[in-house]
């Protein structure tokens, strides 16, 4: 049996073997069997369990976290932004865009927000239809825990896979045993945050299945600037305002902030989803200002400088920062009218050529991952593997910030525990 520092085995170097393809699985008393078994204890996979476990199958979940739901936890500053009002399909990056359909019409926003309120959680609408627990997030995993235990869902902690196969039935080693099951669901989500255990293990395993993979990449990320470009921010780290980042035909209206390696805030995170090396991200710095903002101003306070008048419309050493030396005493009404014009259209058309991103470390999500086309669009089971489910984040599709990926996982999760 070949083991993990083969030259086959996963990029990620973690310690689970090749999964081999048998025609049979050895019966041992000492295996234990199970109707559905999860791999993952994550939004997606928890959801999954306590919707199976309720319908009266038999569902372990393994996972080599020491709790489960640690990404719930950090997520929304500890509060869990754990949906979105206004999802819909076209909030989700995916090759298929319309692939996401099936499942979020299946189970919405407000089925989530019935649960929470049977576990009497109290939450807030923050912005943009985010909602956020008044408290902590640790009442999310809780409330998942506590239906989880509904249906009788045995969750077992620092587990770690061994080996995979697939006779009659899946057969799962791990370093507590081995199990065997009628269903397995790949429920580990991506690659990103690596520093709460995140590996590729739900991409090994259904690419040896033969479920193709689409190019995966970090995803509502912040962006670093080459040297040229960000030479002239290096003084404004910390600095933010509320900008439109486009991309291509992408656009987003929310927070920007400096760094001292690039941009974030919301409009950066959501951008960089869209974004691709060499392309190009334009910011409009001006969202609020009306056309031709600098020319009404120098109609109306002819005598005030052209400082006053960026600041008026952008944070001061922001507006500093863009100033073009020569009018930094400049009268309004000592500036050509088509000089202001250009210097308008160079802040709502400021272009920057990011050099990367800040990787998975700082990514929320990971962009791509098992292609749709291999999937069941209501059950989320792989077309070619009867039995084999695939969902959240491990599946390529990926949603916008503030709850989205949130309600794929409580969707997903869902339609596969409704098959599984």
């Amino acid at each position: 049996m070949a083991v993990a520092d083969s030259p086959e085995a996963s990029a990620t170097g973690k310690s689970f073997l090749l999964l081999f393809f048998k025609k049979e699985v050895l019966s041992s008393p000492s295996v234990e069997t199970t109707d559905v078994l999860i791999l993952g204890a994550g939004a997606a996979g928890l959801m999954c369990a306590l919707t199976a476990g309720q319908r009266g199958r038999r569902v372990v979940v393994l996972d080599h976290a020491r709790q489960p739901g640690e990404k719930i936890l950090i997520s929304g500053g500890g509060r869990c932004n754990f949906t979105n009002l206004h999802t819909a399909p076209d909030r989700f990056f995916s090759q298929n865009p319309a692939f996401c359909r099936s499942a979020l019409a299946r189970y919405t926003p407000t089925d989530f927000l019935e649960l929470v309120a049977r576990h009497a959680i109290p939450w807030h609408e923050k912005t943009l239809g985010q909602l956020f627990c008044d408290g902590s997030a640790r009442a999310i995993v809780a409330m998942l825990l506590a239906e989880c235990a509904a249906g009788g869902v045995q969750i077992r902690l620092q587990q770690h896979i061994t080996d995979v196969t697939r006779g009659d039935l899946f057969h799962v080693e791990t370093d507590a045993g081995s199990i065997t099951a009628e269903s397995l669901v790949l429920a580990t989500g991506g690659l990103s945050i690596p520093k709460l255990g995140a590996t590729g293990l739900s991409h090994e395993i259904a690419t040896r299945f033969g479920l193709p993979l689409t190019a995966i990449r970090p995803a509502l990320v912040p962006l670093t600037l080459p040297p040229a470009d960000l030479a002239p921010l290096q003084s404004l780290a910390g600095v933010s305002a509320e900008i439109i980042a486009r991309c291509g035909r992408v656009a987003f209206r929310e927070g920007m902030v400096i760094t001292h390696r690039g941009l974030s805030g919301p409009a950066i995170l959501q951008i960089s989803s869209a974004w691709r090396e060499t392309t190009p991200i334009d910011i409009d710095l001006l969202p609020s200002a009306s056309p031709g903002f600098l020319a009404a101003h120098k109609r109306a306070r002819p005598k005030t400088s052209l400082r006053t008048a960026f600041a008026d419309a952008l944070p001061q050493r922001l507006a500093d920062a863009f100033l073009p030396k020569q009018h930094e005493a400049s009268r309004m009404a000592d500036i050509p009218d088509r000089t202001l014009a250009g210097l308008e259209t160079s802040l709502r058309q400021w272009r920057l050529h990011p050099a990367g991103t800040e990787g998975y470390a700082k990514a929320e999500v990971t962009l791509g991952g098992i292609d749709t086309r291999a999937l069941d669009q209501r059950t989320m089971q792989a077309r070619d593997v009867p039995g084999l489910f695939v969902i959240g984040e491990a599946v390529d599709v990926t949603g916008w910030l503030g709850g989205y990926n949130f309600q794929w996982a409580w969707a997903s999760g869902f339609s596969a525990g409704q098959a599984a």
